[in-house]
């Protein structure tokens, strides 16, 4: 495969981790993108804008509980210029590198949009007919919006809109309780907004553990407006400057009115108008592109990974499955085990798993035991004033093996990577009790969890039976 014609679509984490490794590995490379610049909506209008807003937002809050320790800041002074434009300098830095990179490998980067006319060639505008031996689609995904509010404008926003910091709305309203719109409502909160979320079913952050999700929405409660729970929006319509919003809940029908709507329901991938149907690839009835967990599709030419192939749209798993495809393209060996893909919620407090979780154990009938330390009995926990966060394990009782991590707590999205090698190595509660930890620190929270399971718990007293 060296010395053919890989042609990848899409330049997010997925398409340039693939591009930049299959051009390291002698194939010569193009990749075509309809942005200016690398880095797709993770890097542009996704994890990294937010990263950079939900840290700012921890200075606030930090600054503003420094008052219980001592020391006092005074109310916050935003300047939301400067605030946009740090947020462009920290993008913009990391595409500029990654454009860096494209040119140092000699990869051949065109800017536009790609339409399969066959299984060996697109066309781009500008640019006519591309032929290619091989082809790998990463296009990646985009937010949805009901038909019904798509009339609304501007102060209907979805997550990359939220991005663009228009203004500091004084009221928000926040669709959806997945982890864009809580972590937008963290951002907005800080900044100064009223901040209400409506969630259609009975709990926030669906899919994770709800011993997890207690302790940041006990948190939230205390910092937001409002959490509407198995609510949903029955309507939205213009009212002068404002959206008046009829909720529907179980206590009947209430009415709002907001400054400024996030609609954070769920995303879609950006498959129409490809062309597709011109090749031999296969699609769901949502337009996802149905491929194993080698990249492969229905058509023997075209490999499809990221977003567009469903399940957890995140940007580690699509550069990990990047990586992969491009090795299946080489023929180099690749492991039959199923990716160990973790999960972090960028809130106050952060939520972060990986491996199997206990409502999944519960729902597959598996039989698991539970170890949890309290981070109440964390030094570094209380030295930060941060008691409010657990970490635990999910353990087989026959084999003592670690089968999945969940942590809440501030900062966890850190620590979950050495729960992450725990379960890929298939390490015990003995292996993982064993490991020297440094003190104080919030990593001694698992290897007290696993001492919790052993019953060797030095922070944590187990009564005898």
């Amino acid at each position: 495969m060296s010395d053919q014609n890989l042609l990848i679509i899409g330049g997010g984490p997925g398409g340039y981790a693939a591009a930049f490794l299959a051009a390291d590995q002698g194939m010569k490379v193009t990749l075509i993108d309809e942005e200016s610049q690398l880095g797709g909506v993770c890097l542009l209008r996704g994890c990294i804008p937010s990263k950079t807003l939900l840290h700012l937002a921890k200075l606030i809050s930090e600054a503003k509980h420094a008052e219980d320790w001592g020391v006092s800041f005074g109310e916050p002074v935003i300047d939301i210029d400067k605030i946009r434009g740090w947020k462009e300098k920290v993008t913009g830095n990391l595409t500029g590198g990654l454009s860096q990179l494209c040119k140092q490998r000699g990869i051949d980067r065109i800017q536009g949009r790609a339409v399969f006319e066959n299984s060996h060639s697109v066309r781009v505008e500008g640019h006519g007919s591309i032929a290619f031996d091989r082809a790998l689609v990463a296009v990646g995904s985009r937010p949805i919006i009901p038909e019904a509010w798509a009339g609304l404008g501007s102060r209907l926003m979805d997550s990359s809109g939220a991005l663009e910091l228009e203004d500091i709305p004084d009221r928000l309203l926040v669709i959806g309780g997945g982890y864009i719109g809580l972590e937008m409502s963290t951002v907005y909160s800080a900044l100064g907004s009223r901040v209400t979320v409506v969630e259609m079913t009975d709990g926030l952050l669906p899919g994770a553990d709800r011993d997890l999700v207690r302790i940041l929405q006990a948190r939230l409660k205390k910092e937001l407006e409002s959490i509407h729970l198995s609510t949903k929006v029955a309507e939205i319509k213009m009212s002068g400057d404002c959206l008046n919003v009829a909720l529907e809940g179980s206590e009947g029908l209430s009415e709002a009115e907001f400054d400024r709507i996030l609609v954070s329901v769920g995303r879609e991938p950006n498959t129409s108008g490809l062309g597709l149907e011109n090749t031999q690839v296969k699609m769901n009835d949502r337009g996802f592109i149905q491929a194993d967990s080698d990249g492969r599709t229905g058509d023997p030419s075209i490999f499809a990974i990221g977003d567009v192939v469903g399940g957890a749209m995140l940007a580690h798993k699509a550069s990990h499955e990047a990586k992969r495809a491009v090795d299946v393209l080489l023929g180099n060996p690749v492991g039959n085990d199923s990716p160990l893909i973790p999960a972090v919620v960028f809130t106050d407090p952060e939520i972060a798993w990986c491996g199997l979780t206990e409502t999944e154990a519960k729902a597959r009938g598996i039989e698991i035991a539970i170890a949890k330390f309290p981070w109440g009995a964390s030094g570094r926990a209380g030295t930060l004033g941060r008691n409010d966060g657990a970490t635990k394990l999910i353990i087989d009782p026959q084999t003592d093996r670690i089968l999945g991590v969940g942590m809440v707590g501030v900062g966890v999205g850190d620590l979950i990577s050495e729960a992450a090698l725990a379960i890929r190595l298939k390490a015990t509660a003995h292996d993982l009790a064993e490991t020297v930890h440094p003190h104080p620190t919030l990593s001694e929270t698992l290897m007290e969890s696993a001492e919790v399971y052993l019953g060797r718990s030095t922070h944590q007293y187990k009564k005898p039976r």
